[in-house]
């Protein structure tokens, strides 16, 4: 080997990254221990930033096109270097590569619930996951903050290292947005947008990344908040407060007959009305309906109803609840007669509902 050739594999001529991957953020180039020499070429492509590093120092920054290396084009390092009479003798210094493309559909995602303040709820549990855009802005910051001495720093490498960062940004901003849990539940397809302005610049100062795009594609609040948002949208439906009230009503009837629910009084009333025929039909006759609930001592013995009946009476007659007998009074189905504040009922009128 002549000395020429010796030269030429101690110096580092051409300096590029051809960059066949689609996940790889940064790339050191691999030296191999060479020195650069002066008028050495640094190819730097579409999409990619080269950083000079010297001595743990940021250097010069190239973007895309070929370079050609001289003491006029890398002002920087040749402070850093200290050179008196110009760059003129072989250097070393690492030289990092930058992928400055978009990369899209980066998965986020919320490891434990955040905490956040609502006006309506207090504080509330919240947990969300989305996806997220992003490119690098700042090679220096970044490689500084984010990718490190890596020699390659790929795609999963960040999403480990960004993903509790990301979620810590997107808290900070939902905390400073002040947006109402209501919104963030039933607009989280929007809230994303409306977070940009506080998330970019935060992930710009910090991390050198800006983020085109944030998307929230789901928020998940605790059982009894989202029961609570239900009967907000309920509220919403039914109108006024008034209305509101009516719905609670309505709701609680269709539950059924517990504790003395009316939901099936009409049916209770029409089962009441044809055990109350059976047993008039069975006291005219002197005979005992099958399955007809033996007369009282109010009854007087089986030979008729009394004059006047008290709605337990007439409840007990009809084989219907209290509540049913007080709703036909209310209504006016069933004639009766307040006597000071209890109501009194008159055979002659329960044999007349009878009849209807």
């Amino acid at each position: 080997m002549g000395l020429m050739d010796y030269l030429k594999t101690q110096f580092l001529e051409i300096i590029q990254w051809q960059d066949d991957s689609r996940d790889t953020l940064s790339w050191r180039f691999p030296d191999e221990d060479k020195e650069i020499k002066r008028g050495a070429q640094l190819i730097v492509r579409e999409s990619q930033v080269a950083q000079f590093i010297y001595l743990g120092q940021f250097g010069d920054t190239f973007g895309p096109g070929k370079h050609t290396l001289t003491t006029d084009n890398i002002p920087i390092l040749s402070t850093l270097k200290g050179w008196k009479y110009g760059f003129e003798s072989p250097f070393k210094a690492d030289v990092y590569y930058v992928n400055t493309r978009l990369f899209t559909g980066n998965k986020w995602g919320t490891a434990n619930p955040i905490m956040m303040r609502d006006p309506d709820f207090g504080i509330v549990r919240v947990r969300a996951y989305g996806t997220f855009d992003f490119r690098i802005v700042d090679p220096k910051l970044f490689l500084k903050e984010v990718a490190g001495t890596d020699h390659q720093f790929r795609l999963d490498e960040f999403a480990d290292t960004m993903r509790s960062r990301v979620v810590s940004v997107f808290s900070d901003a939902l905390a400073t947005a002040k947006v109402p849990v209501l919104d963030v539940a039933a607009r989280y397809s929007e809230l994303g947008e409306a977070l940009l302005p506080a998330i970019n610049p935060v992930m710009s100062l910090k991390y050198g990344l800006e983020i085109p795009s944030f998307i929230v594609e789901n928020v998940s609040l605790p059982p009894e908040v989202e029961q609570a948002i239900d009967k907000r949208s309920s509220m919403a439906a039914v109108g006024n407060l008034n209305d509101y009230v009516k719905f609670q009503m309505a709701e609680s009837m269709t539950k059924g007959g517990e504790g003395g629910g009316m939901a099936n009084t009409a049916a209770q009333l029409g089962a009441g009305l044809a055990m109350g025929q059976q047993m008039m039909a069975a006291m005219g006759s002197g005979q005992t309906t099958p399955g007809a609930a033996p007369a009282t001592a109010a009854t007087g013995g089986g030979m008729g109803l009394p004059e006047l009946l008290s709605p337990a009476d007439a409840a007990q007659a009809l084989g219907v609840s209290e509540a049913d007998v007080m709703s036909a009074l209310t209504d006016g189905s069933l004639k009766g007669k307040r006597i000071g504040s209890a109501w009194r009922i008159t055979r002659a009128a329960l044999e007349e509902f009878l009849k209807h």
